[in-house]
């Protein structure tokens, strides 16, 4: 009895700690700005929105702790990659990022919760600035180039949200989304919007974006190209073939971007933000070294910089294979032994991960890119190939092939044997794409299972005992998940659900 009543207790004090400090997931932050205190001039307004773009890469309070491993990005590609089939886990971990990776979410877990909560500190914070600006009434160009960037950055946090913890627009445009904030004096309470509400919002917001940003700043900042970039992948997971070229075309005929060839593309990652490809990247300094704490630390290891728990799939390695004078293996580090063998951690083949890496020389810094110029050719093939313009959507595979060193591999019109072109399509984009935040949603939005039949921790209730990498494990769960089952997107995270009487689950 005595038992029952501490464990009742415990969960009404769990409840109220989460009631009590959800409250500023849906309400205005106590440390954000308003239009009250705001100085609208420009330096003010600057100053804003470069907090709001710090707010992708800082370690933010949440719940009364500053966690070193909350920080947007770094929760980002734990959800996006982390349930793919480009990871595979070394070892059980206590990082939530392990949730993403076995596919057992809970409405609890540590990196949707801090995900939710930075993504909606983000989304008032730009409010904030939207709200300061067009009060003001005339404007002029230097601030337009600003509220463009809140515009976008908005479309593109409310676009993050949707496609983790709603159902892809191809699979139901009328199926719950996630809450809109489009205002700073809405309710609280407030209900999901639909997929298709939300991708509506998303798309006037990019475009309301792109007609005010005439003057770029730079690549660490949202310019006109980032929201075409953008609308090109909105469009994209609609199916909207024609948006999806024209915007992709856009970026493409800009003049403001090349692809890197083979000889520069290893430098793109650790370089990004003066790389000729980057559009858009969040833009990391020597004061942002985050140590064990930063993206680079789950994926890559130097021998103590960082964790190197997850490493490349046997199933992307595979797809490589054929071709080892493929540059992009250069974002594939193999660890070996003296005597050239590779390295195992419990098992699993060591292939570290180096897209995040090496800015400076550090192995635990980089810029992420959110946006470069290579997925504007696959968005293009992809839509081409999806309206019978096979020859064409090739043909822009072989612009990508060509410079990453394959010359002797090109299609020249001619899907391979036994390949679609769009199936081509949808190998290049994995191999060119991989690790920065793609592969998920482009397996579950195009109604493809995740297939992952090698072995790894995904494999519930596996012992080292059970490891023969001689043939594909059978008998674990979790090895394949069908395109329409629930753990194909997030929970809602329970400080949402219990602070707002309005929001549904997600089953």
């Amino acid at each position: 009895m005595i038992t029952n009543m501490k464990i009742h207790l415990y969960f009404l004090g769990l409840f109220c700690g989460l009631l009590c400090s959800s409250c500023d997931l849906v309400v205005e932050p106590s440390d954000s700005l308003t239009t009250g205190t705001l100085v609208t001039t420009s330096d003010g307004l600057r100053n804003a929105l470069n907090g709001a773009y710090s707010l992708f890469k800082d370690h933010v309070e949440f719940n009364g702790v500053v966690s070193a491993n909350n920080m947007y990005l770094r929760q980002y590609f734990q959800l996006s990659d982390f349930a793919s089939d480009d990871i595979v886990c070394g070892q059980v971990t206590t990082d939530p990022l392990w949730y993403s990776f076995t596919q057992d979410h809970t409405p609890t877990q540590a990196n949707t919760r801090f995900f939710w909560y930075i993504s909606y500190k983000i989304i008032n914070t730009v409010n904030t600035v939207i709200e300061a600006v067009e009060q003001q009434g005339e404007i002029n160009a230097e601030t337009e180039q600003l509220l463009g960037e809140c515009y976008f950055l908005r479309a593109f946090a409310h676009f993050n949200l949707v496609r983790l913890f709603a159902k892809p627009y191809t699979h139901d445009p009328n199926a719950l989304g996630i809450i809109l904030r489009l205002s700073l004096d809405e309710a609280a309470a407030k209900e999901r919007a639909t997929v298709s509400e939300v991708y509506q919002a998303v798309i006037a917001d990019a475009e309301r974006g792109a007609s005010l940003m005439n003057n770029a700043r730079g690549t660490q900042y949202a310019s006109k190209e980032a929201a075409w970039a953008l609308l090109s992948r909105i469009y994209l997971y609609m199916e909207n073939h024609e948006q999806t070229i024209q915007y992709a075309d856009q970026v493409i005929n800009s003049g403001r971007f090349t692809l890197t060839t083979a000889d520069t593309y290893p430098s793109l990652f650790p370089n990004a933000v003066s790389g000729s490809e980057t559009i858009f990247c969040v833009a990391f300094t020597s004061v942002d070294d985050y140590g064990r704490g930063s993206i680079a630390s789950m994926v890559y290891s130097d021998g103590n910089s960082g964790w190197g728990e997850e490493f490349a799939s046997a199933s992307l390695r595979a797809l490589m294979e054929d071709t080892p004078e493929d540059v992009r293996w250069s974002y594939i580090e193999s660890s070996t032994d003296e005597s050239g063998a590779v390295r195992r951690l419990n098992g699993i083949p060591i292939h570290y991960i180096r897209k995040f890496s090496y800015q400076d020389g550090n192995p635990n810094l980089s810029s992420p890119i959110m946006f470069r110029l290579a997925e504007l050719y696959l968005n293009r093939a992809e839509a081409k190939a999806k309206s019978n313009r096979a020859g064409e959507a090739l043909d822009d595979l072989d612009i990508i092939r060509t410079n990453r060193g394959l010359l002797g591999h090109l299609y020249q019109g001619q899907a391979p044997a036994g390949l679609t072109a769009l199936e081509a399509v949808w190998n290049e984009r994995r191999i060119e794409l991989a690790f920065e935040g793609h592969r998920m949603f482009d397996i579950y939005r195009n109604k493809q299972d995740l297939v992952r039949d090698y072995w790894g921790y995904h494999l519930v209730g596996l012992r080292e005992s059970d490891i023969d990498l001689s043939r594909k494990p059978t008998g674990f769960a979790n090895i394949r998940l069908d395109w329409q089952h629930p753990r194909s997107i997030y929970h809602i995270p329970i400080d949402e659900i219990l602070s707002n009487s309005s929001a549904t689950q997600n089953p």
